[in-house]
């Protein structure tokens, strides 16, 4: 289950977490503005086998050091020094110090953690509100989290009781009320009592994002709207969620963006594409990554090795 936090899906996802050099207090660029909380670009990039975090002209704002990072979610980001991981601060100061062997973001005022193989959930202090206990554990959302158990997924409350059994074979969280969960070979989708809203039909899901939800079927992927009806047809060989309108969709071996009536914004051009945040989106031009905007000019240009997502 650490994988969950290591590249954030396994089935894509996301995200991805290794040694670094000290263990100091990160500094931050004395470049920085005193608004870089305000400024900075929440998901970390890589340069020279060290993570750091950017603003959104492309300076550092807390310099590269961290053997791996995270994104900023509700003001903190899981950062690993050494083998351990904390939470620092936009200010690139530890509010948490490392001290767990694995970490997740922040959601709904508790974060995921792993220590000893067993993931619980920390409050902002740094606190256990749920005791390390499960084999994987989600982000909260509208006050629950799915967690495994023994192979089987369900989720708890705050209190860390069970809501909703462990039944399933995976299951993320919920988002617009609704949460993708597996079933044997299939994905649908169930509400917060735990029932099906749409059956379970899918090869792969994802999270509903702007009203529409990503889902796989005979190796293409398209978008379903609340109510399990296509609005966009199975057609691209990757995709993500919608945000701010629009979605990244891969085509042979190019992504590029899609709007909500699945028409091309930004032709597919990129070698890896990402959500749009803020108004700019991360793509891979060859190996290095950068930023654009909405109609698909650089603002900061590839230069950096990676990239995090979550």
């Amino acid at each position: 289950m650490k994988r969950l936090f290591i590249v954030t899906f396994s089935f894509v996802f996301i995200f991805i977490f290794s040694a670094c050099q000290d263990s100091s207090v990160p500094k931050i660029s004395e470049k920085a503005s005193p608004s870089v909380g305000d400024s900075i670009i929440v998901n970390p990039v890589k340069t020279e086998n060290r993570w750091g975090y950017i603003d959104k002209t492309g300076k550092y704002v807390i310099n590269p050091q961290f053997n791996n990072a995270g994104s900023f979610s509700d003001g903190l980001a899981p950062v690993q020094l050494g083998n351990k991981w904390g939470f620092i601060d936009k200010a690139g100061k530890y509010v948490i110090n490392p001290q767990f062997d694995g970490a997740w973001l922040f959601s709904d005022g508790l974060a995921p953690v792993i220590l000893r193989n067993k993931w619980g959930f920390i409050d902002k202090a740094g606190k256990y509100v749920i005791n390390p206990q499960f084999d994987g554990a989600w982000l909260f959302s509208d006050g629950l989290a799915p967690v495994q158990l023994e192979n089987k997924w369900g989720f708890i409350d705050k209190t860390g009781k069970y809501v909703i059994n462990a039944q399933f074979e995976q299951a993320y969280r919920f988002s617009d009320g609704l949460a993708p969960v597996q079933l044997g070979n299939k994905w649908g989708y169930i509400d917060k009592a735990g029932k099906y809203v749409i059956n379970p039909q899918f090869d792969g899901a994802w999270l509903f994002s702007d009203g529409l939800a990503m889902v796989k079927r005979e190796n293409r992927w398209g978008y379903i709207d609340k109510a399990g009806k296509y609005v966009i047809n199975p057609q691209f060989d990757g995709a993500w969620l919608f945000s701010e309108g629009l979605a990244p969709v891969k085509l042979g071996n190019k992504w590029g963006f899609i709007d909500q009536a699945g028409k091309y914004v930004i032709n597919p051009q990129f070698d890896g594409a990402w959500l749009f945040s803020d108004g700019l989106a991360p793509v891979q031009l060859g190996n290095k990554w950068g930023f654009i905007d909405k109609t698909g000019k650089y603002v900061i240009n590839p230069q950096f090795d990676m990239i995090h997502f979550l």
